[in-house]
């Protein structure tokens, strides 16, 4: 397939190969997110009764597994996290663990997701004010963690969460009324541990890093209300079964604030950011001689937009050295959208990020791109994501390809996959979202 893996612990030197330095950028990313290297200094005092660590999202198993070894061996600890399937670590959730991982659906829920779900709830019931939950928070928990509120069915919420997908609709718009139609999400969960103390471990996928927004906040108390979530799903002319607008309407599927009095005493961290890992590549970078410029962890918008407005600014400072002189590295993080217009094609945001971009590159010399996914899935594929070089577009074209058609396809993949640009590093067990890094040499 042609697969970049990345290279570990790699640093380039100052006469870089340009592949080999943007694969080691996204290396330093994913493992400044690593849950292993950043728990350690977060992790509450084992409390008078007992610890249940809960949790779910793409990085659950891998911050289950941080917490377990770190937890004192005579100190009880037990408790249930779901993750996406294929991410649990190597080794992990044997029968010796005391903390079990089930592997579930995403993007869309699924069946493992729901029953994992009934039984993280059932798990923190009937706590008394002596005991800890630990709840272990990351990317992905919205779609893994899937308990629908009364009158609302697994389908109803796999069709929403479909339609939400394809819609173009910002995470935060999706998380919203994703957390109206769950039993366990928008702080509900912590609700169900009353009167225990909640202490959650957050990797933020978002941007803004919210913690409310961040796979839902269901331990967190959520400002936004079923009118909100009414308007997105209106925005979008997304539609839904009666008894669902009705609900929202009606506001009985309303969430707990934040004056509500179950959650004083709760404590929420921010263990791995976007932007520390963004931090990490510049590093790297400058390390090697090149400078380094964050444009933001914040990048929202279509992803073949936002494609072509990194294309201009880094044709701008290969041409005119503006605003940045060459050598550098442009990086930036955040989380795009991808509209779906057409059917059956294949790839993710950050492939489509490098369609747009290469487009709009028009082979300017000298500069090279890397856009990933840093849970290392870019969408539903196998990929993390690609590669955009200078010659991209011609060899593309002596392959008899056009960019064009595959954007207009959404159909990034195979475009990719054909040029052996593919960056394939199988699931990282982390996620801080996109992760975009051009070259201008």
């Amino acid at each position: 397939m042609g697969a970049h893996p990345l290279v570990p612990g790699a640093v380039p030197s100052p006469q870089i190969d340009p592949r080999g330095f943007l694969c080691a950028l996204l290396d330093a990313a994913v493992a400044r997110a690593l849950p292993e290297g950043v728990i350690a200094p977060f992790l509450p005092a084992p409390p008078a009764g007992r610890t249940v660590v809960v949790g779910a999202g793409k990085a659950a198993g891998a911050m289950a597994a941080a917490v377990e070894a770190r937890w004192p061996v005579d100190a009880p600890l037990s408790g249930l996290v779901v993750t996406r399937y294929g991410h649990v670590p190597p080794a992990y959730g044997t029968a010796s663990s005391r903390i079990e991982v089930i592997e579930a659906a995403h993007p869309v829920p699924d069946a493992a997701g729901l029953q994992a779900a009934r039984r993280i709830a059932t798990l923190v019931q009937g706590l008394s004010k002596d005991d800890l939950v630990l709840c272990l928070i990351s990317g992905g928990g919205s779609a893994l963690l899937t308990l629908p509120a009364e009158g609302v069915s697994l389908e109803d919420k796999r069709a929403i969460n479909r339609a939400l997908l394809d819609s173009g609709a910002a995470i935060d718009e999706m998380n919203c009324v994703r957390k109206h139609l769950s039993a366990i999400k928008g702080g509900r969960l912590a609700a169900l541990c009353h009167p225990a103390r909640v202490v959650t471990l957050l990797i933020s996928d978002v941007p803004g890093d919210a913690p409310a927004v961040i796979a839902s906040g269901p331990t967190v108390a959520d400002p936004s209300t079923c009118a909100d979530a009414l308007a997105v799903l209106r925005r979008y002319a997304i539609d839904v079964p009666a008894s669902v607008r009705v609900g929202l309407e009606q506001g009985r599927f309303e969430t707990p604030k934040p004056s509500d009095s179950r959650f004083a005493g709760h404590a929420v961290h921010l263990i791995a950011t976007p932007q520390q890992s963004l931090e990490a590549a510049a590093a790297v970078a400058r390390a090697a001689g090149i400078d380094a410029y964050i444009l933001s962890d914040e990048m929202e918008g279509e992803s073949r937009e936002v494609g072509r407005v990194h294309a201009a600014l880094a044709r701008a400072v290969a041409r005119r050295g503006t605003p940045f002189a060459r050598p550098s590295v442009i990086l930036s993080g955040g989380e795009t959208t991808v509209t779906v217009t057409s059917k059956g094609g294949r790839g993710g945001r950050a492939s489509e990020f490098l369609l747009g971009c290469a487009i709009a590159l028009q082979a300017e010399p000298g500069v090279h791109a890397l856009a990933a996914d840093t849970d290392g899935i870019d969408g539903v594929e196998d990929n993390a994501g690609a590669i955009v070089t200078p010659d991209t577009l011609a060899r593309a074209a002596a392959l008899g390809l056009s960019p064009r058609d595959h954007l207009d396809r959404n159909d990034a993949y195979p475009f990719f996959a054909a040029l052996g640009d593919l960056v394939v590093t199988g699931p990282t067990c982390t996620n801080v979202n996109d992760f975009r890094a051009l070259l201008v040499l």
